[in-house]
């Protein structure tokens, strides 16, 4: 039987939160969709799922690292290949950068890829079965708490 792993994951707001006491944010997204749009953010390194594997050891460990692409699926998988790989201090940003874009997060360069056919919308929207409840960790909410 295989190891099992258990990925944490917040939102885009959480995950500003983490950028602003240090955490370093892995985009795992390919070299030309960074270059047509990219988080804005200090403290952030690209590392393609496609060479990931090599390249993933220049991460450190002893720093709380957010792993982000697009969607949040692919960071996902990244996310818990570090978790079986010893890496301690990984989440992952659910809904990606999409999501980023529709809060107003910063940028650099065009939205639109982003935006386009998507709803603006919260995880908090009126989906959950329990509206006390956060989006990102199923926590009671508190002022200020809503991704």
């Amino acid at each position: 039987m295989e190891k099992q792993v258990r990925v944490t994951e917040i939102c885009p707001t959480k995950t500003q939160a983490l950028i602003k006491n240090g955490a370093l944010l892995v985009d795992v997204r390919e070299k030309d969709e960074v270059a047509q749009l990219a988080y804005d953010v200090p403290n952030i390194i690209n590392i393609p799922l496609s060479v990931f594997e090599e390249h993933y050891t220049e991460i450190p460990k002893d720093r709380e690292v957010v792993m982000v692409c697009k969607s949040g699926g692919r960071s996902l998988r990244v996310a818990g290949f570090m978790v079986y790989h010893g890496y301690d201090n990984v989440i992952n940003m659910k809904h990606g950068l999409i999501r980023w874009a529709q809060k107003g997060f910063p940028t650099i360069g065009d939205t639109s890829s982003v935006l386009e056919n998507t709803t603006a919308s919260t995880c908090c929207d009126s989906h959950s079965s329990d509206s006390k409840k956060s989006c990102c960790h199923d926590e009671p909410k508190t002022e200020g708490s809503c991704c």
